[in-house]
């Protein structure tokens, strides 16, 4: 019982309730990064991604040199590592947000870095549609705006909403690496109390907050994706 007693010591002396109040704020930053910096990539990354799979050969826009433009683009922003993004938009985070510090300005990063990702994930969704699809659609007198509104949006919607929740996890679990540069957040959090002063119990909290997170929004998606799946 010693030990447990000790414990239970040395976690309400570390978890005070100014501490948790700072981790309640940290979540809270946490989630306005991830989230804000989603719906971002996804208002840019969608018509990005779109543009990609209809200018490939075959598409009802097809053209070689946007596709291998488009394709370059999204191929690029999705191999820069997270860490080495940050640090190289500083001087356009700076210029953007005036500071390279707090959660406003790691939003910056953290949708370019999802921006051509979201991008990669959309194409890939809408390759999955089954070409016979396409031809019926056109037999049928479709637009071209039929087409990507009725047809490729509408079939490829559950992926996307799989496309959606796995950039919003990929970037909760960036926004704790954003934390190393000032970003904010349980990231922040976890490395400026937990690991410089010591603070084991900070650590653990931050880290199981981020993972019950990222299966919180995991399972909001995979059970809106199912219910609008009508395959």
């Amino acid at each position: 019982m010693l030990v447990w007693d000790t414990l239970i010591a040395n976690f309400t002396s570390e978890m005070h309730p100014k501490m948790w109040m700072m981790v309640a704020q940290s979540t809270w930053e946490t989630l306005y990064m991830g989230l804000v910096a989603t719906l971002i990539a996804v208002l840019v990354g969608l018509p990005l991604g779109f543009l990609a799979f209809l200018t490939d050969k075959g598409r009802i826009f097809q053209n070689h040199t946007a596709f291998v433009l488009l394709d370059a683009v999204i191929n690029v922003g999705r191999s820069v590592p997270f860490i080495i993004l940050l640090i190289i938009l500083m001087p356009v985070t700076r210029f953007l947000v005036g500071t390279t510090l707090g959660t406003t300005a790691a939003i910056v990063p953290l949708s370019v870095a999802a921006i051509p990702f979201f991008a990669r994930l959309t194409a890939n969704a809408l390759l999955e549609i089954p070409t016979g699809l396409t031809e019926a659609a056109k037999s049928m007198g479709a637009t071209h705006w039929q087409m990507i509104s009725k047809y490729y949006f509408a079939e490829s919607l559950p992926s996307l909403i799989n496309a959606t929740t796995l950039t919003l996890v990929s970037l909760i679990g960036y926004s704790a690496m954003a934390g190393v540069v000032g970003g904010g957040g349980l990231g922040s959090l976890a490395i400026n109390y937990g690991e410089h002063r010591n603070m084991i119990y900070v650590k653990w909290i931050s880290t199981i907050i981020i993972v019950a997170i990222v299966m919180i929004f995991q399972k909001i998606g995979d059970f809106i994706a199912t219910k609008v799946d009508h395959r």
